[in-house]
């Protein structure tokens, strides 16, 4: 029998798999932190982890607290700590590999939203604590993998707003023309279903992974528009229990991130 492992873990998983060795990483709070921290424990133990208050390098403290960011456990044994200002500098100078956010919404083209969802922007049906740093990772880093709940109400069509850019409305050289670094944008989605990408010629995202035990038609059925399909659709497995063991007794005991939706 296969371990059991929330939607959480198993996303947590896909991410902490994705990234080379000696790579650098804009990090987002949550899930993506999480990720990272896994990854550099059993993976790839050169990464090079940088957030947005201006850490660089840290091997951040275990285990994971509430609300950790911008703190001394965040920023354990860091190459440097500088600001804001001079990490948004390093993303736009090109020194930055991979950028890796959660998002409320996304739509075909991986414009995400993390601001507010129905109503106007002056008065919302549900705020959320809007971008942080977000619009600058997805906008300025080569690859941004982004992590989301696959439920239909996060995919859609158009979404309540744009947060962070994706590939704005797929059309040909659409992020340079916003002004955007060419050859930047999203690289995967990873849900607590499936995997996406985004082809080189159609900037749209297209299914290019299952997980384990899921259906294509199960995918779909939680979209509110059709992807592009791979010709070939790989099959995800779920996390494995040396990745359980580790981020349920060192990363995250208190269950602060991973405890959520058991399945």
């Amino acid at each position: 029998m296969s371990a059991q492992f929330t939607d959480v873990e198993f996303m947590i998983c896909q991410a902490a798999r994705m990234v080379e060795d000696q790579s650098t990483v804009f990090v987002g709070y949550g899930m993506p932190q999480i990720a990272i921290i896994l990854a550099q424990k059993l993976y790839t133990p050169d990464i090079v982890q940088v957030y947005e208050y201006g850490a660089i390098g840290p091997e951040v403290a275990t285990p994971f607290r509430r609300n950790m960011m911008a703190d001394a456990r965040n920023s354990y044994r860091s190459y440097c700590w500088t600001t804001m200002n001079w990490m948004i500098f390093n993303a736009q100078a090109g020194f930055i590999d991979y950028g890796m956010l959660g998002a409320a919404q996304i739509d075909p083209f991986g414009n995400i939203n993390s601001t507010m969802i129905g109503g106007t922007y002056e008065r919302p049906g549900k705020r959320f604590t809007g971008s942080g740093g977000g619009n600058e990772v997805a906008s300025l880093c080569w690859k941004t993998i982004l992590l989301m709940e696959q439920e239909k109400r996060r995919f859609l069509p158009k979404i309540d707003f744009i947060t962070s850019p994706g590939y704005l409305d797929g059309t040909p050289g659409a992020r340079e023309k916003a002004g955007l670094p060419a050859g930047t944008g999203p690289y995967r989605v990873i849900t607590s279903k499936a995997t996406f990408d985004f082809p080189p010629n159609e900037k749209r995202m297209r299914l290019i992974a299952v997980r384990d035990g899921f259906s294509t038609r199960d995918i779909l059925d939680e979209m509110e528009f059709e992807p592009l399909m791979a010709g070939r659709i790989d099959v995800l497995q779920g996390p494995k229990t040396e990745e359980l063991n580790y981020l349920r007794d060192v990363i995250d005991p208190d269950r602060v991130v991973i405890g959520k939706n058991r399945k």
